[in-house]
């Protein structure tokens, strides 16, 4: 019978590559929903008070 010794544990280098990784991953998303926000914003504000009324927002809401 064989006795198989198996490391579970990461090398410290991966460990910290892997959260480096998240941490950029998150900031990019964090940066795509602002300028996704942004944008949504920018283009409401175009519209007229009519307009903002029929789809049921007032200017109050873009803030």
């Amino acid at each position: 019978m064989a006795f198989v010794v198996t490391n579970t544990q990461a090398p410290l280098g991966a460990v910290t590559t892997l959260r480096v990784v998240n941490s950029i991953l998150n900031l990019k998303d964090s940066v795509v929903a602002w300028n996704q926000t942004r944008v949504t914003r920018k283009i409401l504000s175009r519209l007229s008070p009519e307009q903002l009324q029929d789809i049921g927002l007032t200017r109050a809401d873009l803030t």
